[in-house]
Formats: C-alpha cells, structure tokens, sequence
C-alpha cells in the first residue's frame, strides 16, 4: 500500500515514465529474452563465459558531422591501435585511419563503414572491441544497417550544440529495429553554444529514450578541462599533449556541487522509472549506493530502456576514455544478446543461438567488399567457432567453400589469425556470396534473418564514355553486389542504363569511384525521380480473353473486384500493425464451385504479379492495390496457363484505369540548418520548392527548419542552399512517404510515357 501511494505522489520524475513502467512492451520483450538467454547460459563452457565476458561489439553512429570518425580515431589512440592522431579530412597528409578511401578524406566524410578491434585495460581486467565507425549520410544508411545488424551495442554521438538532428532520428530507429542497446556520448562539448541538457531533453523526447546524464562539464565552451563523475562524486581532468593523462580527484568542485546532485537525483529519479530493484529503493527513500546505480544503468542499458549520457570533446581529447569505460561496464557482451536462426530443415522454426565454441559454426556475411586479393568477405561468427582451412556450407547455395585464409580487420590493413570464436567479426577471402548470406560447418542447416534495405528513390542514365564496356560492367557489378541500395537495370525503351540510389550525393559517389577505380568516364544523364502509381477507388471487373487462330486457341474469363488497399481490413489484407496499408499489393481467389482450376489460379497471382512492376499511367512500379478474382469461366480445349495469366494482365490494365488512377511521387523529409541571419530567405526557399514546414527551432545562433518536400522539386537544392547562405547553411533529407503527384505533372508524366510508346 506504501508503494502505491508513493507512486502516486511521486516526484517529478516519476511522472509521465511512472504511467508507462508496467506496461511498457518492449520492458517485457527484454524479460523473455532474459529468460531465455539464462536457460542458454548453462551450455556455455567456463573459458567461454571468461571469453566472452571480456569481449563487446559496437559501432560508432550519429549525424552526419556529429565527429564519429574523430572520437574513432582517439578511441584507436587511447587503445594504443595507432600512434598518433591524424586529421580526418587529411589535411596533414594522412588522413583518419578508419577513412582510408582517398573520396572519404576529400570530402571530409564517412562512405563506406570500416572495422577494427582494440584492446582497453579497465580494473587491471583487458577487454576486446570489435569497433564499427559507420557514415552519418543518409545515402549511406545501407553500412548502418548491416553493422548494426550484428553488433551487440552502440554508441550514439550527438552534437552538443546542434543536437538531436535528422540522422539521428533516423539511427535511432535503425538501433530499435535490431534490438542494440546503446551509451551515448555528446560530443564538441568544447564549442560556443554547446548545451547539453538541451540534448539530454531532446534524446527523452525526440526519441522516446529514457536518458540521464551520469557525468557534468567541468567548465564550458573553450574553457571544458574535464567532467564531474556524478555516480562516484569523482572530477576527472584531461590532461598532457593529446588527453592521455587522467587525473582523477576525489573532491567535486565547490561551484558545481549543487548542479552535481542535482543531476545526481534525477538520473536515480529516472532508473527507478525503467529498473525495479532500483525502484524499490527509491521508494523506500534509501539512498543507493554507487555500485547499486552502476548495476541499474546496466540492466535498463542492455535492456533497451535507458541510455546513460556522458559529454566531452573529441577533437579536444577530452571525455572520450571515460566512454570506452562506460562501453566495458553498461554495453552487452556477446552471450548477454538474444539471436536467431532459421532451421530450413524444420520448416524454417526459430532457433536461439549460443555463443559456444563447441557448437556447430554458423556465421553470417554482412559486408562485402573488393580488396586487392579478391573479394573480401565480413563475417560475424555467432555459434561455434572458424578455423583457417576448415570446410564451409553455403547454407542458400548448398555448396561447401573452403576458408583459406581468415584475417582481423583494422580498417584497410589486416591482421590473420588462425581461428575466430562465437562473438568475434573477422573476414576472408575467395569466397562467392551475396551480403547477408549464412554460411555452417555442415551439422545444421541454419540461416540468419537478412537487413532491412531499403527502396532506391534517385536514378540517373549513365554511358560509359569510352567504348571499353567491360569495366563498365565490372565496376556495376562489383557495387551492386557490395552495396544493396545500389540498383541498376537496363532501360529497353531508352536504351540507356539506369542506375538507381539513396539520394545525389549517392550516385554521384559511385560514378567517381567508376573514374578511379575502373578508369570509366561516364556521360550522366538529369537525376530521374522514381514514381509509383496506385488507385484511389474500387471498381468491378471482367474481361474475357479469346483468341483463335487455327487448332488449340486460348480462352479465359476472370471476373472480381479492384480496389486500393486503404479501403481494406488490414487483417483480410495480410498485413501487420505496423505496415501501411496503402503499400501493399494483395491478390486473392475466391472461387467456389471449380469454375477455375487450382492450376489456372498460379497463372493468374503471376499475372498479377508482373503487372504491378510496371503499371498502365508511367510504366512505374504499382503500390496498394487489392484484386480479388471471384469468379470465372474455362474452355475444355482452349484454356491454359498462359490464358488465364493473360486474361489477369488485361483485366489488371482494364480495371485499374477505372479505379481512379493516380502517380505517387516520393515526398522527403527535409532537414535544413543555418545561421539566424539567413532564416528569412531560407524559408522563401522552402516557399519556392513548394515544402510544407513542419516544425522549426531557433537557439542562440543558428535555426532549424524540418520540412516535407517533393523529391521532384530538390535537384540542385545544395548550391541553392549554399548562395543564399553564404555557404554557411547545411541539410539533409531521407525518404518519408509516397503522395499523390500534382494534376499537372501527372498529366505531363503521362503524355511523356505515351510519347515513348508511339516512338517505340
């Protein structure tokens, strides 16, 4: 009853996030997985759980320019992995070593994530990273997807003064997706403007993450020396030519006392929110102890319901060892996350993983890429172990590879060693598969469930200048094969060959890389937006196909309904909670009494199906449409598959310009930041592309401005943004939904895809 009332008179923090403590779906989600973990924990052998306790996986994500490959580039310092400390755009002439590309270091920013491990000493024990440094660029959200995809934490970088931005949003729901727990770091804490309580706010409400500070600046802007360890009331200076010297002392400052325990309570007031053994001494109005806390931030960390925060400067060697503690002590080891296969043999029935060596190998190929020795092959092992010269099974192919050489990765140099274990990221040579295959060493026929990739949204025609067309093909093939959002098809009615991406800056990386890598000039036509089309209404349906031309003739009838998916049940339609509807495509048969046979009905769902690669209005792919087939008619001799799958392909045409047909064109959220002088002609930009402001936030010096734009409208938007901002302005944009094209451009697009059809 006690623990009732105090509930319900709670502190400030136990306000919103109390309502939400037992009932949170993802808090139960994390105790069956718990429960699990523990039932698989007793097949683990004592030198595994010695092993895998001092071993973490993580990879580096934030904005773009938030300064992940500078804090990479301190962390492989302080870790002893390399001796001296490099400018990342390379301009003392070596470049960061995790940008080891000669376009990353021109540009100044990450394009493809590279790997390493390091060794960090904490408590007199040595820990293992297997370290990820991933592009901020959401063209390249592919290499976040398919790191995170098997690591077991992460660290989130946040810009202390911009704070939580576009990108950020957007890792944080790739974090969610895969289940990766995170500690997060705000970084730049050195500049004017910095204001961490502001991030710390904006990573609980834009995020919906319950986070806390466990460290406060010792001063502010240029004069940041240090941070105050809140949990242990300890001051933490940085100090010597590049940070390396700690010098920890007992005593917190006099002037930040206050603010100390201040933050110091509400990082127990929100633990108590998110931790029940924390909770209970909350409530009970006991002070916690240090280690208590320490346990806390572990257990709601790993289960994916807090994130500690702590602040520092990268660039100013300051606070980046005291995450790489916090990584030891609130990050998952490998044994400590839940993964699952697929038993092919078993109808493909779930199956949970232990991090054993002495279980069957299964290991998953996240990342390819082309090295001077062939293609090189990431692998993370998650069961059993590797072993130089061992036979592999291909577990899609069936085929047995041998590994004939395994090597560690420290970002383009290498390191072989002689086996891998559960947990442990490695990579090898001389092996044939696609990203996201699952190789076994043949005892079990398992495959790890692939990477979300995402639709392609910019194409653009490129001819190879030279008439040299086999690097052209090589190099095509080679990126599409390495990276999964690069698409490229060949255009019969253009006669052109399309390649299709994430955004400009995307493609036109691709396009250099053929010059470079390939000596391929290409001649690159206008940035070609990908339409789709879909219908707004419904419409009845029956068409009947004849033809006769001497002896067996074809003849089908096939008779329904047409509609858009908005107007069905989401269940009848077979879709989940969280799909939209209006994406996808449904065909169902409802026959009764045998008037079309079970053979005929295949013929018809693959009708269907080649109809909706490119419909009637543009020739563009076809979303949310639902056709039933209800009824029918067959011919004893006449009918037949290719009948009935052309009778399907006519109606789909004939009904679908009955339902209201519409073009879709894909809108982008927009993301646009610049200095407060500029706001008023930032806007009319905005006004002139024809977006819709969502929100805009202004503080000190600079604003933001979130808004929804056409893609259509947003070629060409950077060198705008650039002149009206004296080159001091900067966005970015991703993908946010298909909406209906205006009349005039859908009038337009059609009577240019007729154009095409009568010159053809």
């Amino acid at each position: 009853m006690f623990k009732f009332a105090r509930l319900m008179g709670a502190p400030r923090a136990f306000g919103a996030q109390a309502r939400k403590f037992h009932r949170t779906v993802a808090r139960r989600g994390y105790e069956e997985e718990k429960a699990v973990l523990d039932g698989l924990s007793s097949q683990l052998t004592e030198s595994d759980v010695s092993r895998l306790a001092k071993m973490r996986n993580i990879g580096i994500s934030a904005h773009i320019d938030s300064g992940k490959t500078t804090f990479t580039e301190r962390v492989l310092f302080y870790t002893g992995r390399i001796k001296a400390i490099h400018d990342v755009r390379g301009k003392d002439g070596v470049g960061a070593k995790m940008d080891h590309m000669d376009l990353e270091r021109e540009k100044g920013i990450t394009i493809q994530s590279a790997a390493t491990y390091c060794s960090w000493d904490k408590d007199n024990e040595h820990y293992h990273f297997n370290l990820i440094d991933t592009p901020g660029h959401i063209d390249f959200t592919i290499e976040v997807e398919r790191a995170l995809r098997v690591l077991d934490g992460a660290v989130l970088v946040v810009c202390a003064v911009s704070g939580v931005q576009s990108q950020t949003v957007t890792v944080d729901r790739q974090m969610k997706r895969y289940n990766v727990p995170r500690v997060t770091f705000i970084n730049k804490m050195d500049r004017m403007g910095a204001n961490p309580w502001r991030c710390v706010e904006q990573i609980n409400s834009k995020l919906k993450m319950a986070a806390a500070a466990i460290q406060v600046p010792i001063g502010a802007e240029k004069d940041l020396s240090g941070v105050v360890n809140i949990i242990d009331r300890q001051s933490v200076y940085f100090e010597g030519s590049q940070g390396e010297k700690l010098r920890v002392e007992q005593e917190v400052p006099a002037d930040l006392k206050e603010l100390v325990e201040e933050k110091r309570a509400v990082l127990i007031e929100m633990l108590a929110d998110v931790d029940d053994e924390l909770a209970e001494v909350f409530l009970n109005e006991e002070e916690p102890s240090a280690q208590l806390i320490k346990d806390a931030i572990r257990r709601s960390t790993i289960a994916r319901k807090f994130t500690p925060v702590l602040m520092g400067s990268a660039l100013a060697n300051k606070g980046v060892q005291p995450v790489l503690d916090a990584v030891v002590d609130y990050l998952p080891e490998p044994s400590e996350v839940l993964n699952t296969a697929l038993d092919v043999s078993n109808g493909e029935k779930p199956v949970n993983l232990v991090a054993a060596a002495n279980q069957p190998a299964v290991v998953l190929a996240f990342k390819l890429e082309e090295g001077k020795y062939g293609q090189l092959t990431y692998l993370r092992v998650y069961q059993g172990r590797l072993k130089k010269g061992m036979m592999i099974t291909h577990v899609k192919s069936g085929k047995k590879v041998k590994v004939a050489r395994l090597v560690r990765m420290h970002s383009n140099d290498m390191e072989d060693v002689d086996e891998a274990g559960a947990g442990e990221i490695c990579a090898t040579f001389g092996i044939d598969c696609s990203s996201g295959d699952t190789f076994t060493d043949g005892q079990v026929n398992y495959s790890m469930s692939s990477m979300y990739v995402p639709d392609a949204v910019v194409s653009l025609s490129v001819t190879p200048k030279t008439t040299d067309a086999v690097n052209f093909s090589k190099a095509v093939n080679r990126f599409q094969k390495e990276d999964p959002t690069f698409r490229v098809h060949y255009d019969k009615d253009s006669k052109e060959t399309i390649i299709s991406g994430m955004g400009e800056l995307h493609l036109e990386i691709y396009v250099e890389r053929m010059r470079r890598e390939y000596n391929v000039d290409c001649t690159v036509g206008r940035p070609r937006v990908s339409y789709r089309e879909t219908v707004l209404g419904s419409t009845p349906f029956e068409y009947t196909h004849k033809k006769q031309s001497g002896g067996a003739g074809q003849y089908a009838k096939v008779m329904g309904e047409f509609k858009s998916t908005t107007m069905c049940d989401p269940e009848y339609v077979g879709a989940t909670a969280e799909d939209d509807i209006r994406f996808i495509n449904n065909f169902q048969t409802k026959i009764v009494g045998g008037k079309i046979p079970e053979k005929y009905l295949l013929a018809c769902q693959k009708g269907f199906d080649e109809s909706i690669q490119k419909g009637p209005l543009t020739g563009s792919r076809v979303l949310g449409v639902h056709m039933l087939i209800d009824d029918g008619q067959t011919h004893v001799v006449d009918s037949s598959e290719l009948s009935f799958k052309t009778a399907t392909q006519f109606a789909f045409k004939q009904a679908f310009m009955s339902a209201q047909p519409v073009v879709l064109e894909p809108i982008m959220n927009v993301v646009m930041t610049s200095p407060t002088e500029f706001q008023g002609a930032v806007i009319g930009l905005i006004n002139k592309l024809g977006g819709v402001i969502q929100d805009t936030e202004n503080s000190a010096e600079e604003f933001t401005i979130t808004s929804l734009c056409s893609l259509n409208n947003l070629f060409g938007i950077a060198s705008q943004l650039r002149a009206l901002t004296q080159g001091k302005g900067e966005f970015t944009m991703e993908f946010k939904e298909y909406q209906p094209c205006p009349p005039q451009l859908q009038k337009k697009l059609i009577e240019d895809y007729a154009k095409k059809g009568r010159k053809d």
